[in-house]
């Protein structure tokens, strides 16, 4: 028969001790074993197994000792991140599948809300299930997005960068480019508001991340009127040196990558990727990432072209301030 905790407590804490990460952890194996996919995205699985700061939240039942380790039995976890003043704060969580339909995942959400720092909240979740359904429509969460992670191995292979003609490359300018570089993205995303609507302040707030590199943010533009007509982004995530407080071996990023579909030049997204692609890999990193939304058509063919392939899928739940 499941174990239904009669009482469900959360405590958060910024830094886990040893024996927590192992906790968790077994909690995450039951977890994966019954439900066949990994709950924590690989990002907060890293965060939990090196014990960094951060807002980990655990809920616990009210049995002490159930499994003989003189502790209270943790039946539930969310990792929450609080850093991003831009789309706001989101959390990503598992419950015991022992423990589900009690209330666990409720009080993980409750407490993510009370944490959030100006009361929104967006939800991840790994796979669209009927559970992490319910919970999200006895909250108020709304399904806003369902992204593909993909990847590629850095040490394959990659094509060479090709330059279309009447195109000139070169590298971001804070001071002169910030304008050119929002009006080409919101063309590209117009299908996609939490990309496409980026303002200034949204810029500039993430110029001043720790991950930020200049020599990674490549700028395409009309070798005549010198327009700028598409970028590349590229983003760092972890440690090996490039400006990143992770302590996790270091992964690539296609952070955003953009071409201008009014002055569309043909090939100019292909030899975009592998100039940014090439830029990671000179830092010696072995594999690169990317999400895309997974309505995108025109890009996943083009990722795929550049030997990318379907690492995993998220979908997002948002819940505005009301």
């Amino acid at each position: 028969m499941s174990h239904q905790p009669s009482v469900i407590s959360t405590v958060v804490v910024d830094h886990l001790d040893p024996t927590q990460v192992d906790d968790i952890t077994q909690l995450l194996d039951n977890a994966t074993e019954f439900d066949g996919v990994r709950p924590l995205s690989e990002h907060a699985w890293l965060h939990l197994r090196s014990g960094e700061s951060g807002l980990h939240i655990i809920a616990f039942s009210d049995d002490h000792g159930v499994h003989g380790n003189g502790h209270s039995h943790i039946v539930g976890y969310a990792h929450m991140d609080v850093t991003d003043l831009v789309e706001g704060a989101s959390a990503e969580l598992v419950v015991a599948p022992e423990s589900r339909n009690s209330g666990v995942g409720h009080a993980l959400v409750e407490q993510a809300l009370k944490l959030s720092p100006d009361g929104r909240l967006r939800l991840w979740a790994h796979g669209l299930t009927s559970g992490v359904q319910s919970l999200a429509d006895s909250l108020g969460f709304v399904l806003s997005r369902s992204l593909w992670q993909m990847r590629r191995s850095l040490f394959a292979p990659l094509p060479p960068a090709q330059i279309p003609a009447g195109v000139s490359i070169r590298a971001f300018d804070p001071a002169t480019d910030i304008d050119g570089i929002l009006a080409v993205n919101a063309r590209a995303f117009a299908d996609l508001p939490d990309q496409g609507n980026w303002t200034k302040a949204d810029i500039l707030t993430r110029l001043k991340e720790s991950w930020f590199n200049a020599d990674g943010f490549f700028i395409a533009v009309d070798s005549h009127t010198d327009a700028i007509i598409g970028f590349h982004w590229t983003k760092v995530h972890g440690s090996g040196g490039h400006g990143s407080d992770h302590s996790h071996e270091a992964i690539g990023e296609v952070y955003v990558l953009a071409v201008d579909p009014v002055n569309r030049v043909p090939g100019l997204g292909r030899a975009l990727s592998a100039l940014g692609l090439t830029y990671l890999r000179s830092l010696g990193l072995r594999q690169a990432m990317l999400y895309v939304d997974s309505s995108n058509e025109r890009a996943i063919t083009l990722y795929e072209s550049m030997k990318f392939v379907h690492w995993d899928t998220d979908v997002m739940y948002r819940r505005a301030v009301h």
